[in-house]
């Protein structure tokens, strides 16, 4: 193996026509739709179910802690070595190591998302909370192997190309699991009863539906696993012993980093424990804010698929182009401005109550920066990967990136109770300052420090 030249600002980028065509290659349409996969889960075990559960009267501070189940995604990188390393006959025999990995994850997403369809949180939230970690758990697996998936699939500078791909596809199923989710459980509504309001008109009936219609809609990656090549299988030297074995699998990814990152991992490491704070610790108490303000499913259905789905396709198709003519850097920076310039968009909405105009251009706003934002930082954490242990290393940074911000925003719906909507979403605007000195530090460590080995 021999390492490559590290992104820099000076590196020569492709033409214009060339990075246009990565999008059409197999291996970047794969990605497409393996993160429609890896994007589903997320919000139906979060930003949906808190949407769920605020119609059927669960208070906002129960909400804000039920968050935590999140916290699944922040500690992946404990099993991410046993999925980077270890076989599962007869899957891997059949599939392949990564491919085995990613179905059994799908199997385990499918089961809890019908478990959630079938439990009324009204007859005691345990049941549901279980079937939601089960969500969760098998979420954070399928990540840990699509994120060494897809780094494998690719050469370094295609990255960014693959990442807005997996980007595109993530967004949409965010948006299929939270504004399709929300249209088909309007659609299954029956006439409620004359004078109900509140808790008193909730379905979950409705709910029932909806769930059933998302865990049927993760098809789409199965079917994308079953059709597609397994990435070349590195050969792998042989532990001679459980302590060698150990150290190889638990102790080598996370040491490789260190070695060649020395001090400075620190600093890298900060900025990946914070870059998405803004959006992460907000995004708990979106949908209980809509219901509060008076929009229906409907509502809300409409403006995340028509404008939604418009501003996420351009936000990733953009971040991912200006990736690889400007430098991943650059375009880190300009997330991180729009990612919380677009909160302090919120904290107007409140003051606005039930404007559907003004719905509309904040939602807007925020998925164009959430699509920049995403894209430029998945490229961002896949150049730091070692391609020996690409599945434990993107897993530790992916982890990092949603820990910290999960533990706080589960405080989220207490701060609402306190302080109100519009100074929460001030507060998670501001929590997005710290992100651009870190960036602008970050950047000049990768003008110096050369990147993942690759083939």
């Amino acid at each position: 193996m021999s390492a490559q030249p590290a992104e820099t600002s000076t590196a020569p980028s492709l033409p214009w026509r060339d990075a246009l065509k990565v999008y059409l290659e197999p291996a970047t349409l794969r990605m497409l739709a393996l993160g429609f996969s890896a994007g589903l889960p997320l919000l139906l075990v979060l930003g949906t179910l808190s949407f769920r559960l605020r119609e059927a009267g669960i208070d906002r501070t129960t909400i804000g802690y039920l968050s935590w189940v999140g916290l699944a995604y922040g500690f992946k990188w404990v099993w991410a070595p046993l999925v980077d390393r270890l076989p599962l006959p007869p899957l891997t025999t059949l599939l392949g190591r990564r491919r085995g990995w990613l179905l059994l994850a799908q199997g385990m997403v499918v089961a809890g998302l019908i478990g959630m369809a079938l439990n009324d949180p009204r007859q005691g939230l345990p049941p549901l909370i279980w079937c939601a970690l089960l969500v969760a758990f098998g979420s954070a697996t399928q990540d840990i192997a699509l994120d060494a998936f897809r780094i494998e699939s690719a050469e370094t500078r295609k990255q960014a190309a693959l990442a807005a791909a997996y980007q595109t596809g993530y967004r949409l199923a965010m948006i299929w699991a939270g504004a399709g989710v929300l249209w088909v459980a309007a659609w299954a509504e029956v006439a409620p009863a004359a004078g109900a309001t509140g808790a008193a008109a909730y379905q979950n009936g409705a709910w029932k539906t909806a769930y059933l219609v998302m865990a049927a809609s993760m098809a789409v990656g199965v079917l994308t696993v079953l059709l597609s090549p397994e990435p070349v299988r590195r050969v792998l030297p042989k532990a001679k012993n459980a302590a060698e074995w150990l150290q190889s699998v638990l102790i080598e990814p996370f040491a490789d980093f260190i070695r060649r990152y020395k001090w400075q991992a620190a600093l890298i490491l900060s900025l990946i424990a914070i870059y998405r704070i803004s959006d992460v610790v907000m995004g708990i108490m979106a949908n209980p804010f809509y219901v509060d303000m008076g929009f229906t499913k409907d509502e809300v259905a409409t403006v995340s698929k028509i404008y939604g789905v418009v501003m996420t396709l351009a936000g990733a198709f953009v971040g991912g182009v200006l990736s690889m003519r400007l430098g991943v850097m650059r375009v880190l920076m300009l997330g991180a401005v729009l990612s919380a310039a677009s909160n302090l968009l919120f904290a107007w909405l409140a003051s606005r109550g039930h404007d559907l105009t003004a719905l509309i251009a904040v939602v807007s706003a925020d998925n164009l920066a959430g699509g920049i934002a995403s894209a430029a930082f998945i490229a961002y954490l896949s150049s730091l990967t070692n391609i020996s242990y690409s599945a434990t290393q993107y897993a530790l940074f992916s982890s990092l990136m949603l820990l910290l911000p999960k533990f706080i925003a589960g405080y989220s719906g207490a701060f609402v109770d306190a302080h109100g909507y519009a100074q929460f979403f001030t507060a998670t605007a501001f929590l997005g300052v710290p992100v651009l000195l870190l960036v602008a530090l970050a950047a000049r460590i990768t003008t110096t420090k050369a990147p993942a080995e690759r083939q």
